[in-house]
């Protein structure tokens, strides 16, 4: 017999005429557990600051949590559940690839679905918009840039094993062969929570790689930071990785971040008047005790900001219609006024490398209108 599902609905939530309810999916546990409590917070500041506004089709906007570290199936289920009941309007929020995979065709065909992590490309499910970045934009710019620069030549991938990490190792592959004749000399990918790299560190010292391409979660991430500085590696091989934020960098330490590269479409260190703003903002509201607002808690500030946005400018709930007026819809946030093109937000990316225990922003690898 299968339990009933048990849905988490506090008891300050409200479902009627004068809120708009919209669940946010982010990790409580597991590897990527680490950016909850980031995501929570900025979602939170931009639903306290749409609400000042007057809030979403003149209704206030409610966020209700939901874990997205958990089993893909069991978010799916739970998430359906809010939909199918009308408990919620509308879902955003960072998690893995794995969960959107799941969500997605259970949801998004009823109500918008505003997906904040960055992810191997090709999602084009009615009803899914995303904020974030995809391989294409963020990985041959950069290891063309390293290869240039620093003459790597020989990659090795490290990855969880889900699609995303799989999927971006492919495209990688066709990469490295771009960027001035290099390659992919070896690839290893892992199950989400692994806490021994030795095997796989002797292999890519075995393989003399000049650059890892490093697609591992989280804590997993941070655990494979300090086993490749404390190997050695880090003195003749650099990292670069695509899902890198500062939470990360702190929990790796500074003697286990050096030689190491992100490339994404947003930095903390960015000093720019917008990234300003919202730095100055989330303080004055969360306190500096606050955990750091990096580009996955970011991504979760946006993806209340473009949901909000998508409704006011449909006038509606209707996805059909909310997908029809998309292409027209802007918002402006820490990154600047940005647009949506097939359903992506185009942004600007950027390659850094570690500092410590912040990021050093290098170079601006690709302009909004870059992304047609």
């Amino acid at each position: 017999m299968h339990r009933p599902l048990r849905l988490r609905v506090p008891d300050w939530f409200t479902a009627d005429d004068s809120t708009l309810n919209v669940a946010l999916v982010y990790p409580m546990q597991g590897p990527a557990g680490m950016f909850g409590p980031a995501c929570e917070t900025c979602a939170r500041l931009a639903a306290e600051e749409i609400n000042r506004a007057g809030g979403v089709l003149g209704k206030e906007l409610q966020l209700l949590e939901v874990d997205g570290g958990a089993d893909p199936q069991t978010v799916a289920a739970e998430v359906e559940a809010l939909v199918a009941t009308g408990a919620v309007h509308g879902v955003t929020g960072w998690h893995i690839s794995s969960v959107r995979q799941a969500v997605a065709p259970r949801v998004a065909h009823r109500v918008p679905y505003v997906y904040t992590a960055l992810y191997e490309g090709g999602e084009h499910t009615d009803g899914v918009f995303l904020t974030s970045e995809t391989p294409d934009w963020q990985l041959l710019p950069a290891m063309r840039l390293l290869a240039e620069a620093r003459q790597v030549r020989r990659w090795f991938v490290v990855g969880n094993n889900y699609v995303w990490p799989r999927r971006t190792a492919r495209v990688a592959r066709r990469y490295a062969r771009a960027s001035l004749g290099g390659r992919v000399c070896g690839e290893a990918y892992l199950p989400l929570g692994t806490d021994d790299f030795r095997e796989v560190l002797r292999r890519i010292e075995r393989a003399d790689a000049d650059g890892v391409l490093m697609l591992l979660v989280g804590s997993d991430a941070v655990r494979f930071n300090r086993a490749f500085a404390a190997s050695g590696l880090d003195q003749r091989c650099l990292r670069l990785s695509t899902l890198m934020d500062e939470n990360m960098l702190m929990a790796s330490g500074p003697e286990a971040t050096g030689d190491l590269f992100s490339t994404a479409g947003f930095f903390a260190s960015l000093a720019n008047q917008d990234t300003l703003d919202f730095h100055g903002q989330y303080a004055d509201r969360f306190g500096f005790e606050a955990p750091a607002p990096g580009s996955l808690g970011e991504s979760c500030y946006e993806g209340v900001l473009l949901l909000a946005s998508l409704i006011e400018q449909a006038r509606t709930l209707d996805v059909s219609a909310i997908s029809a007026a998309a292409e027209s819809v802007s918002y402006e946030g820490p990154r600047g006024l940005l647009h949506l093109h097939d359903r992506h937000v185009r942004q600007r990316i950027y390659l850094a490398q570690a500092d410590g225990l912040d990021f050093n922003v290098l170079a601006q690898l690709r302009a909004p209108h870059d992304l047609s």
